[in-house]
């Protein structure tokens, strides 16, 4: 009877959560309930389960919409039932077609097709239902009988009670959810955009005493419930299973594969490598993994036939088949990495590759998988944004009409956390007391359908047997499950991600080939971690550019850390994150580093499990040791743990049993209570932010990588930073930073700029990207031109081969674009203006028979001010080129430089600083601090401090130039400022009084 369900993945309309309506079923009575959820399927595999664990039966469908129109419902009978309806929405929601306003004559309706569909009463098909057609009736609507033709549909009709929310206050949350999907006053909601008051759960005795003039439509009801008949099969492997001619094909393909590559990575005689590969071939053929590994072989092969740069990381660098298939560069026996990590008949949940490509060819390899595999077959795995505090209060306040200045007084602007942020607020007034209270209602509601960030599924069957797929504008077809379901389901994700840090190391190579004509082997890491210019660069840490090691935060760690060897590179790449440093373990590990027989393990166990990494848990593999060997948790436990702790699993309760067993288990094996709660501790603060091993050295992999490049190849590695728009600075600090390598920097010129900046020898030509409201279609207009006929010869020239619109030109003129005519910009203004008054009487040159001399121009006296260029390089492109500190209204030369900061350690100075960045942190206080970044004269770093007290006196306001006065402090060799004031000086005047 209830054959109408939706939960709140009826996005912008549904109020309850999947397992809340199950719950509500089941307290009611209810035997059976049918998930129709609009123009989507979303949730039904968790309905499933979630009903058969309450013994309701589950019966799984959708409503079909055009916009506000409900136009029918589509229940499934069985799996292929499903499989088509899944089919159906997909076609439509990918090609954005409407829906069809019945079905008469479609494929749906066949007698075969496994899918009833039930029409709303007022929405009758023009011809004779077919056999699985019927017609829903509601308990409100039963008075509309008296006026149907019952006698001729007698057989057709059924009970359909619309549920999709509790009870008034959700009815309430419901009706403002549709004004903000149709952005608009809650006073202005159109009636029928919202669902009615009633659709709410009756138990099926009021439902029975509704129909009990008409007892066959009860019976027609239960009937179609009987022959619903779907049952959903769980984790069993579904994804694509055989990647040559058959699974014993693949099985010998893959094992010739590895051998070979292990001959090339370890040369003929090296017995530990060649069977460390014999056992993994073992294990990833007993879990059916064979073909997995392939296909991601196969993707890596592609990419290398088309000179796409790519990294592998992740748990899949646990596996030597894996670096022997050069799916990563990671050598697992080098770091002791355990392949059991990565795949082991103990995982609670599939493993996954994580391909790093760069952003440029990203798109290119995942059309390459939809073609080779088949777009039945494959699709970009979804994910569900929802909503959360700052956008709930701007929708609410729009949706009730509160003015923006109200809204901005509502939103969030410190440090609160998801779970207590609307706790935590009260309104000035009944209004935005209810924006308050429904926020708290509304929060962590699905918002909308997106994708997650890289995954991809390639399954056996199309992937419609499982859900339906959408087209988002990224224009790959894309799931409306996420990763957790799909791991219940059975299917495991290919993660092809992209990032810039791979941009630089493409652009690099290229320009590197085409500046200086050498091609690196970029792979060729043994002899890149050997490096002793490179070991040089680490140990300066003359990092910036270079992927994950540029940031202050990481700069600093390593110089504490001396560091200058991979594999201290590769616990400096997970102890940076947040788990182990916010739990104070990066301070204890640096201590540790240093003096390793200055502390004592906190029990005999973690010495035998941590003693690599000196006592600290720096690693996921970390979590599943102690978990397993102290604890003594089973592996699968230890795994949900792990997961738990580096955020992808979704289960308290599950969570919650493993936290207990652990202290349970702790405390039989007699360990002091003290020592359990520190160790679990240091787990819980994993939450969120470790790194597996294999993930840290794949990303250490990738920062050798670049900081090859930069050492050997300074200004085109600087250059392609530049070019791909990506780091952790922004691009006028890494202008700077090309300026230190000795490069002769350029403004942007039309005779020798591209688009991008370009390197000619150790000349670079700022592009023209850099130049503000310059339109791209226009500049590349003038490169073709340039291209085709030549260097532009003087203004006259320039102004009738491009035809250039006059705001153009005077942009390029400020910038100085056009200094190749020897001309001032002030001479090249006044010309210009005169020139393009007669434009609309000339011709292009293209169509001239001859070429006219320049026109010749006798000008006023036009002074130079030196400030002038510098402030339209601020204006224009945001920055200056070298240096910003010829601005600054003040001598340099007076205050201490960053490299002198070591002569002066707890003394009390003053520098002067260009602000790069800064980080607000929160104390064990709640009060605010944060740590700052700044550039000196000579472009060095200089690191503060601003304790809250100090930043409460002497906030930083914005960007620019800073005296900063306070006590120099020393740790592990870094120098910081530990600020007490600050000022801002002025700026130079642009022109100097006359």
């Amino acid at each position: 009877m209830y054959l109408n369900c939706k939960t709140y993945f009826s996005l912008r309309y549904g109020t309850f959560g999947t397992e809340e309506l199950v719950n509500e079923g089941a307290e009611l009575g209810v035997t059976a309930m049918a998930l129709t959820n609009i123009n989507a399927t979303t949730d039904a595999w968790d309905f499933y389960k979630y009903c058969t664990e309450r013994s309701i039966k589950p019966i799984l469908g959708a409503e079909i919409r055009n916009d506000n129109q409900c136009c029918y419902l589509l229940l499934a009978v069985h799996l292929e039932g499903f499989s088509r309806i899944n089919t159906f929405l997909s076609h439509h929601l990918q090609a954005g077609l409407p829906f069809p306003a019945h079905l008469q004559d479609h494929y749906l309706t066949e007698a075969d097709s496994g899918v009833f569909v039930i029409y709303p009463m007022d929405k009758l098909p023009p011809a004779a239902l077919r056999p699985n057609e019927y017609i829903g009736v509601q308990p409100a609507h039963i008075a509309k009988l008296f006026s149907f033709p019952v006698s001729t549909y007698q057989h057709k009709l059924v009970v359909q009670q619309p549920v999709t929310f509790r009870d008034k206050r959700h009815f309430n949350a419901h009706r403002l959810l549709r004004a903000i999907d149709q952005n608009t006053l809650l006073s202005k909601l159109d009636p029928a955009t919202q669902a009615a008051a009633n659709e709410t759960f009756l138990s099926p005795a009021k439902i029975l005493e509704a129909f009990t003039r008409y007892p066959f439509i009860i019976t027609n009801t239960y009937q179609l419930i009987d022959r619903c008949q779907l049952a959903l099969d769980f984790h069993s492997d579904k994804n694509k299973k055989v990647f040559s001619a058959t699974a014993e094909d693949d099985r010998i393909l893959l094992a010739k594969l590895a051998h070979d590559g292990c001959i090339a990575r370890y040369g003929k005689r090296n017995k530990t490598a060649r069977e460390r590969v014999n056992k993994e071939l073992a294990i990833i053929d007993q879990l059916g993994f064979n073909a997995y590994f392939l296909i991601t072989w196969d993707i890596i092969r592609y990419a290398q036939s088309r000179g796409y740069y790519y990294v592998g990381r992740g748990s899949g660098a646990n596996s030597i088949v894996a670096y022997c298939l050069q799916i990563t560069d990671v050598d697992p026996i080098e770091l002791d990495l355990y392949f059991e990590r990565f795949l082991n008949p103990y995982r609670t949940s599939p493993p996954d590759f994580d391909i790093d490509f760069s952003w440029l060819d990203r798109d290119d390899v995942i059309d390459y998988v939809f073609k080779r595999y088949g777009r039945r077959q494959v699709a970009l795995l979804g994910m569900v944004t929802t909503f959360q505090y700052n956008a709930l209060v701007r929708e609410l306040g729009k949706v009730f009409g509160l003015p923006k200045a109200e809204i901005d007084q509502l939103s969030v602007k410190g440090y609160y956390s998801r779970s207590t942020a609307f706790g935590a607020k009260k309104g000035e007034d009944h209004i935005q007391d209810l924006v308050l209270q429904y926020g708290r209602l509304l929060m962590n509601f699905p918002n909308h359908l997106s994708i997650h960030p890289g995954g991809m599924l390639i399954s056996e069957a199309p992937i419609t047997t499982y859900t339906a797929v959408h087209m988002p504008p990224k224009g790959f077809p894309t799931t409306q499950i996420d990763m957790f379901v799909a791991e219940q389901v059975g299917l495991y994700k290919l993660d092809i991600l992209s990032q810039r840090g791979l941009g630089h190391i493409k652009e690099s190579l290229r320009l590197v080939r085409e500046n200086q004509q050498v091609s690196v082997n970029i792979h060729d890491i043994e002899q890149f971690k050997k490096d002793a210019k490179v070991r040089e660069q680490i140990r300066t840490v003359n990092t910036i550019g270079c992927f994950y090691i540029e940031s202050p935060a990481m700069r600093q760690l390593l110089r504490k850390l001396e560091c200058d060897d991979y594999i201290t590179l590769v616990a400096a790449s997970s102890i940076i994150r947040p788990g182990v440093s916010s739990s104070g373990m990066m301070k204890a590990y640096i201590q540790r580093y240093h003096h390793p027989d200055s502390f004592d393990y906190i029990h005999p166990v973690m010495k035998e499990l941590l003693q690599e990494t000196y006592g600290v848990m720096v690693y996921q593999e970390d979590v599943i040791k102690v978990a397993h060997h102290f604890a003594g948790l089973d592996m699968g436990e230890a795994d949900i743990l792990r997961r738990a702790m580096s955020g992808k699993y979704r289960g308290n309760k599950e969570m919650l049993r493993i936290r207990d067993k652990f202290f349970t288990n702790c405390s039989e094996k007699g360990y002091p209570d003290e020592i359990t709660k520190e160790v679990w501790r240091q787990i819980e603060s994993f939450s969120g932010y470790s790194f597996s091993k294999a993930h840290s050295a794949s990303f250490a992999v990738e920062s050798y990588q670049s900081l090859f490049l930069k050492t050997y190849y300074p200004k085109e590695f600087m250059v392609a930073v530049i070019n791909n728009f990506g780091g952790f600075y922004s691009r006028e600090l890494y202008f700077y930073e090309l300026h230190k390598t000795g490069a002769a920097i350029h403004l942007p010129c039309v005779n020798n700029s591209d688009w991008l900046t370009n390197i000619k020898g150790n000349e670079v030509y700022v592009g023209f990207i850099h130049v503000k409201s310059l339109e791209e279609e226009m500049i590349l207009q003038l490169l073709e031109e340039r291209k085709r006929n030549g260097p532009f010869l003087h203004l006259q020239d320039f102004i009738e081969r491009t035809q250039v619109g006059r705001e153009t030109l005077n942009l390029l003129i400020r910038i100085n674009a056009l200094r190749f005519t020897g001309r001032s910009k002030k001479q090249l203004l006044w010309e210009a203006n005169f020139l393009q008054s007669r434009q609309h009487a000339t011709t292009a040159v293209g169509n001239k028979l001859f070429q006219e001399p320049a026109m010749e121009f006798t000008l006023p006296d036009l002074p130079v001010h030196e400030m002038d260029d510098l402030y339209d390089q601020v204006e224009l492109m945001g920055f200056t080129l070298y240096s910003p500190f010829p601005l600054v209204d003040d001598d340099p030369a007076q205050y201490v430089a960053a490299k002198d900061m070591s002569r002066y350690k707890h003394e009390r100075i003053t520098m002067l600083g260009y602000l790069v960045t800064y980080k607000p942190v929160r104390t064990v206080k709640g009060e605010t601090m944060c740590f700052g970044t700044f550039i000196d004269h000579e472009l060095n770093w200089i690191d503060t401090v601003h304790f809250p007290d100090s930043l409460a006196r002497y906030p930083l306001s914005g960007t620019g130039f800073y005296r900063l006065t306070g006590k120099v402090v020393e740790e592990f060799g870094v120098y910081n400022l530990e600020v007490e004031q600050l000022e801002k000086p002025g700026y130079k005047p642009r022109r100097n009084k006359e």
